[in-house]
């Protein structure tokens, strides 16, 4: 290696090996820059380039991305195996994700997808569980999972939020969750609503005669999460949730070991996703969150509702099929559908994306005219009607929860 330059870079012809992890941008380059320009700028700093000519000299590693590959806004980076730190998700989007978004040779630039070689997924867990907690850990195989938060999602007493958690459980939910600010607060400590909650959950289980499971949020410094997670644990917890995004893959890795030693499934709140994915022409795509957060092993993570909820529409559908394919042997995740969900939605839904998933209704069970339980078991109930092949009206000739849920919410969807 006697130089390195911007066109040493860029090769249309270079063909991948094995090894490589293949990485797709969409660009958008300044003006007076090319395509190819561009891309081969995003290889070079996005591995061992510089802007400046070098003479390197005999004593380097090559190291060098190649951009390949490239048609209309599109470009293909290939990035060789021995430039990564085997299981280290920070060092690896230092790389693929890090210098290169501020990079004025681009006016925008957004990773799009990645291709995960054999080799570099070996150095990660991945999901303890996946999608087997259906079976494993509840007693829902064969339909989706049913899930809920109370609302308001702060500023409820333990009080009222164990006995929310009492009233979902017994209308048929499967798994009360926490939300991605409610951690350790004055209103509601974290420690008296896991004990309570959990000791509640019990009592539901023996009187439904199913497995229950709640997902509290143990969201902070990562020590105190792993100490959180063992709190769960003494307490006959099965599940903890994490805000993936904001407290960093290095956290979530952290914490998915200790959950090895624990046998507990980790749920996956994606807050903070937007500032990455919601433009889509910069950032980074929800697609690559989730394949992240699969390698450092979460159980569930939300992939949005294929625009059937309050959220922005984004593909949904393309990443839960991403989610539950073949990873080198790594387990699958379980998708968890969320925002803006009601009952008589639950159809158009499911044919969407499947019962391989997580239903998760908030305002769609706690907004019944009835209350709480009565909106859990409209949800649970339109949930079945769609695995057992029936119509919700033809469910809510029958199920007077449901009837209700229909009058007052129909088949539109929320804005």
């Amino acid at each position: 290696m006697t130089g390195i330059e911007y066109d040493d870079f860029l090769d249309s012809a270079y063909e991948p090996v094995e090894t490589d992890l293949i990485c797709e941008f969409r660009l958008d380059p300044a003006a007076g820059m090319s395509m190819d320009e561009a891309a081969s700028r995003v290889a070079s700093e996005s591995s061992n380039g510089t802007w400046a000519p070098l003479q390197a000299g005999e004593d380097v590693t090559d190291l060098s991305a190649v951009a390949f590959d490239i048609d209309a806004d599109r470009a293909l980076v290939a990035y060789p195996a021995a430039l990564f730190e085997a299981g280290s998700l920070p060092q690896i989007l230092s790389c693929i994700a890090g210098n290169i978004l501020g990079m004025k040779a681009v006016d925008s630039i957004r990773l799009m997808d990645c291709e995960w070689p054999a080799s570099l997924v070996e150095g990660f867990r991945g999901p303890q569980f996946g999608s087997e907690v259906r079976s494993e850990l509840l007693d829902a195989d064969g339909r989706p999972i049913t899930a809920t938060v109370p609302k308001p999602k702060v500023g409820l007493s333990t009080d009222r939020h164990v006995e929310i958690g009492r009233e979902a459980w017994r209308g048929g939910v499967d798994l009360l969750k926490d939300d991605e600010n409610l951690t350790d607060q004055a209103f509601n400590p974290f420690e008296e609503r896991a004990r309570r909650s959990l000791a509640a959950r019990d009592e539901l289980e023996d009187e439904t005669g199913e497995r229950k499971g709640y997902l509290i949020n143990i969201t902070a410094e990562t020590d105190e999460m792993v100490r959180r997670a063992e709190f769960v644990a003494d307490h006959g917890g099965r599940f903890v949730m994490v805000d993936i995004i904001t407290t960093g893959w290095a956290a979530v890795q952290t914490v998915r070991e200790a959950c090895e030693e624990l046998g507990l499934a980790i749920h996956a709140h994606r807050a903070m996703h937007a500032a990455f994915d919601r433009l889509d022409h910069h950032g980074v795509s929800m697609r690559c969150l989730a394949q992240f957060a699969r390698l450092a092993g979460v159980d569930h993570i939300h992939t949005g509702t294929a625009g059937l909820g309050k959220l922005a529409n984004e593909d949904t559908v393309g990443i839960n099929e991403w989610l539950r394919s073949d990873l080198h042997g790594l387990n699958d995740v379980l998708p968890v559908a969320s925002g803006g969900l009601h009952p008589g939605i639950v159809d158009q839904l499911l044919d969407a994306v499947g019962t391989n998933v997580c239903v998760q209704a908030g305002g769609g069970i706690h907004g019944h005219p009835d209350g709480t339980e009565a909106g859990a078991r409209a949800l649970r109930e339109a949930v079945e009607a769609h695995v057992d092949g029936e119509s919700l009206e033809r469910r809510a000739e029958t199920v007077p929860e449901l009837a209700v849920a229909l009058d007052e919410w129909g088949t539109e969807t929320p804005r």
